[in-house]
């Protein structure tokens, strides 16, 4: 081969050997700018808002609930409050106890402790013995008056408490006293039913109406009702051995006076319980005379004034109330 040729031939492959060379050498590196600086934040450009602070909130303390101890048998204290109207009289009866009054009265008694039971307690615990509140009460009402549902229901709720009612049966349904409808709805609420006669009569002396007044009043009470009639209230107090004979005869398990000074209720008084009557006059610091336990002096009401209401009616001139000689006709002129 020439010598020229096999120049050419290496020359060829000399720059095919620097090609490759090129082309597996490593690129340039291209310069990247740098990311721009921030500045960190401060506490006057970013302002932080204080978390809240939750305060708990401390669960209720609870009274407790006053132990209930068996008391009895044969003898008890419980105090019997007798009641009428729960109004202002317009006449100043001793039968009317106002509204503020009376839930000065209750009131108290709720402070100092007592708590309303049943008739049906009342009498287990002076038959064989029974568990009873430390300082149990019975509150009862005379009559059937209308406003011991407007008046007498409402303040006793109010402080946990229920009431008896002894009704007069031909009473009922007539203007002034309790309604059916009245009476179920307290019986619902907690409130007994018992019977204060058929026609409120005096029962002294007459068989005959004894046995009318006090038997077929608790069935037609039972009958109208629905609920179970266990005590009967003597009428105006009165009672003799022929009366309580047919209490016994009809059924019923206790029956209530009208008058007491004290609270101890036994086998001895079974049929004739000793209410004390709580008057227009009294009060609640007066009532405490009846209370076999008392309380705190701090839950005594103050003396406030009690403002006399006004009259219900426009008074008559005494001259034409009670004339003492016929008007003269005028002369004609």
């Amino acid at each position: 081969m020439p010598f020229r040729k096999i120049l050419i031939i290496a020359l060829l492959a000399a720059g095919m050997a620097l090609a490759g060379c090129a082309a597996l050498a490593p690129a340039a590196p291209v310069s990247t700018p740098d990311p721009p600086t921030v500045a960190p934040a401060t506490a006057t450009s970013m302002p932080v808002s204080p978390t809240a602070t939750i305060t708990p909130t401390p669960a209720p303390t609870l009274s407790p609930t006053p132990t209930w101890v068996v008391q009895g048998p044969k003898q008890v204290n419980v105090p019997i409050l007798l009641f009428h109207h729960i109004a202002v009289s317009p006449i100043g009866s001793r039968y009317y106890v106002p509204p503020d009054k009376f839930e000065d009265m209750i009131k108290l008694l709720h402070d100092w402790g007592y708590q309303t039971i049943t008739t049906s307690q009342l009498v287990d615990a002076i038959a064989k013995g029974a568990s009873l509140p430390p300082r149990p009460i019975l509150i009862t009402f005379d009559d059937g008056n209308a406003d011991n549902y407007t008046n007498a229901f409402p303040i006793l709720k109010k402080y946990g408490f229920t009431g008896v009612l002894y009704v007069v049966v031909q009473f009922m349904n007539q203007p002034n006293y309790l309604t059916t409808d009245q009476i179920l709805e307290m019986a619902k609420a907690g409130w007994e039913v018992g019977s204060h006669s058929e026609t409120h009569r005096s029962l002294i002396g007459s068989p005959e109406i004894q046995r009318y007044e006090i038997v077929q009043s608790r069935q037609d009470l039972q009958e109208r009702l629905g609920v179970p009639i266990l005590t009967f209230a003597y009428p105006f107090g009165g009672e003799d051995n022929a009366a309580g004979d047919y209490v016994h005869f009809a059924g019923y398990i206790a029956a209530m006076g009208a008058s007491g000074f004290a609270w101890q209720q036994g086998n001895g008084n079974l049929f004739v319980l000793q209410r004390c009557e709580i008057k227009g006059s009294d009060d609640a610091k007066s009532m405490t005379r009846f209370l076999p336990w008392l309380g705190d002096p701090e839950f005594l009401p103050t003396n406030t004034a009690t403002a006399t209401p006004p009259p219900t009616r426009t008074l008559v001139p005494t001259y034409t109330q009670y004339p003492t000689k016929a008007p003269q006709a005028s002369a004609t002129p």
